[in-house]
């Protein structure tokens, strides 16, 4: 017990001091970490101070510089208005000189010299010669200016001033002139801030010439407007008591006045705020990460299985290394089954292990094509599937290739699409073929029609004229008499077929000629893509509803455009059709219809053309342009169009090729009939 009293208090003492610097430390650390969001505050108040100072700062800046050209310019607008009513006031005495002593030239002399139209001109408002009793001798003054002349905005206060200069040869030095007098030449203070020369000060300033008193005697700004800048003064020495003032059209605004500093500031501490708040909420943020983060693979997850994309992950060497659940379903293999698994796979076709396995080592080398391919699989349970393969290189975070990456699309449905169409098109095609029957049956008909009335009444007329004559062979008589039967049954029968092939009404229902279209250019886009042939579709939007056999205007549009594809054979390279709807005015066509438009339907091509040939040519019976063709398509085409109250047109197109097309009436407005369609 002695030791153990003993020995506690030494361990405690060594122990407990490191314990509470350790809490200590953590405490301060705790205190600081919580503070930290206020860092950004603080650093953004210690910013807008400074830009504040610099704001304060920039203003003097700016204040004495503009107070230096101000006084700078005034200086330099000085000089150079006393230069000029110098130099006007030497060529004012030089006028003075050259004048006459005589009185009775003293007008004429003073009009006709050229130095005075040139004052008269720059600055001078009128020019009086006065002798040496104070009697005017001659005097000119400046034309008023016209009234549309409104070249310089000044405002003056209509006073003037004076330059005078004495007359004769005593004008060139310093004596006396009473003998002679002096010239007086008058202009406006206002003329004298006209010049050219001070442009740029007008841009930047008002100019004033003011009396002592504060009155305006001349100045450059507008009557409405001030100019309310920095300002500055200097004694205009050559006009008795006048000053020149300049005043800045743009005034100094303070900092505090220009809202782009004060949005920078405000735009600062907002953010500076802003960024405290979500340093404040980054520890709740780095708690939460990781769930985050758990949550987000999940999701991944769920959107993996819920594609309708078969999705594949593999190895360099080929080894399955992800399935998803729309793969496994597209197969029937379960996930544990297909992972680990390397080529060749048990979905793939027996006889078809060597394709695959091309394709296989084209993927593995890099080489797979990036439109992707078609194979064929065999489902666990037996039946076969359609896809399509693409893929793509797999990466892993650093951005590393770590395989392949396959997307795997089930296009069974698609192809039996396609199956469909094409037995859709051998239907067309059967039809079109039963059509040209009825159509040859229909001519065969009617050719033969008139040689049987003739075979008819020939027998007639002969077993008439032999019954007349006694004597004849009875047997002979009854021969005429079965061929004359057999004629009329054989009249009666072309009949029927000619009534049986006849035009008659057709069951007709409304539909949309666009939707027409486009059915047949998809039965035909295999075609015209084998024979290298670009289609082009200009569809009316708003067409209106035709009625009337969808299924015979189908084949005339698909005869219309195999038609001119047959024609751009015979063109090397670039092949164009290009199949158009419109809706026009019924007043365009020559139609006696009641509906007020007509739905129009082209196809152009760029192909040889019409070559000279009419519609009524291109449409007789056995008339062709091909080799092989029977004559009829178009004949054909002529008679649905017209069954239907419509016409068949063909002509040339612009720039080459032909174009073939037809009128049908439309049934209602396009309004209309897409509420009766629905």
């Amino acid at each position: 017990m002695a030791e153990l009293s003993i020995d506690t208090p030494k361990a405690v003492p060594a122990r407990w001091p490191v314990r509470a610097d350790s809490a200590l430390l953590a405490a301060i650390g705790a205190r600081w970490a919580g503070a930290l969001w206020l860092l950004p505050l603080l650093v953004a108040l210690l910013f807008a101070a400074l830009v504040l100072l610099w704001a304060q700062r920039n203003d003097a800046i700016d204040l004495r510089e503009q107070t230096d050209a101000i006084t700078v310019d005034t200086l330099s607008l000085e000089a150079q208005l006393r230069g000029r009513l110098e130099t006007e006031a030497a060529k004012l005495r030089a006028v003075a000189a050259r004048l006459p002593a005589q009185p009775g030239d003293a007008q004429p002399a003073l009009r006709s010299m050229p130095e005075v139209a040139a004052g008269l001109d720059r600055l001078w408002m009128s020019l009086v010669w006065v002798d040496a009793n104070n009697q005017v001798r001659a005097q000119v003054q400046r034309q008023p200016a016209s009234e549309g002349d409104t070249a310089t905005s000044m405002t003056a206060s209509g006073q003037t001033l004076h330059l005078v200069a004495p007359v004769g040869r005593a004008a060139e030095g310093n004596h006396s002139t009473v003998g002679n007098g002096r010239l007086v030449a008058r202009y406006d203070p206002a003329d004298l801030l006209k010049s050219k020369d001070f442009w740029w000060l007008a841009l930047k300033y008002d100019v004033d010439l003011v009396t002592g008193l504060g009155e305006i005697i001349a100045s450059t700004a507008d009557g409405s407007t001030r100019a309310t800048g920095l300002s500055h003064e200097k004694v205009f020495e050559p006009i008795t008591d006048a000053t020149l003032r300049l005043t800045r059209r743009q005034a100094l605004r303070p900092w505090y006045r220009n809202l782009r500093t004060l949005v920078l500031i405000g735009g600062v501490l907002l953010l500076s705020v802003a960024a405290a708040i979500l340093l404040r909420r980054q520890m709740a943020r780095t708690a939460r990460a990781e769930l985050d983060s758990r949550t987000e693979a999940a999701w991944r997850q769920s959107m993996e299985e819920s594609a309708l994309v078969g999705l594949r992950a593999r190895a360099f060497d080929g080894r399955i290394l992800y399935v998803n659940k729309t793969l496994c379903e597209m197969v029937g293999y379960a996930r544990e089954e297909l992972l680990g698994l390397v080529p060749p796979l048990p979905f793939w076709r027996p006889e078809a292990v060597d394709e695959m396995m091309s394709h296989n080592r084209l993927t593995l080398q890099g080489q797979a094509p990036r439109s992707g391919f078609e194979a064929r699989w065999r489902h666990r349970e037996g039946h076969e599937l359609d896809v399509m393969v693409f893929e793509s290189p797999l990466v892993d975070a650093a951005g590393l290739q770590v395989g392949w990456m396959g997307s795997i699309v089930d296009i069974t449905s698609r192809k039996r699409l396609e199956d469909m169409q094409r037995r859709q098109m051998e239907v067309m095609a059967n039809h079109a073929r039963l059509t040209t029957l009825g159509e040859v049956a229909s001519t065969l008909a009617h050719e033969l029609n008139q040689p049987l009335t003739a075979i008819s009444g020939y027998s007639t007329g002969l077993s008439i004229a032999l019954k007349a004559h006694p004597g004849i062979d009875p047997m002979l008589l009854a021969a005429l008499d079965d061929m004359t039967l057999q004629s009329a049954q054989a009249g009666r029968i072309v009949h029927r077929i000619r009534e049986r092939l006849s035009r008659r009404a057709t069951v007709r229902a409304p539909f949309d000629l666009n939707v027409t279209v486009c059915e047949a250019l998809d039965l035909l886009k295999r075609q015209l893509a084998q024979a290298g042939i670009r289609v082009t579709k200009g569809l009316e939007a708003s067409l209106p509803m035709v009625i009337g056999d969808r299924v015979g205007i189908e084949q005339v549009v698909t005869n219309l455009v195999r038609n001119a594809a047959d024609a751009l054979g015979q063109r090397a390279a670039d092949r164009h059709i290009h199949v158009a709807t419109s809706v026009e005015s019924a007043e365009q066509d020559a139609f006696a219809m009641q509906d007020a438009r007509v739905v129009r339907l082209s196809v152009r091509d760029n192909g040889p053309g019409l070559q000279g040939r009419s519609v009524d040519t291109l449409c007789t019976s056995f008339y062709s342009t091909k080799h092989d063709g029977l004559g009829i398509g178009l004949a054909i085409c002529r008679s649905i169009v017209e069954a239907h109250d419509g016409t068949l047109v063909a002509h040339e197109a612009d720039g080459g090729g032909a174009v073939f097309g037809f009128a049908l009436p439309s049934i209602a407005p396009a309004g209309e009939a897409m509420a009766a369609s629905a």
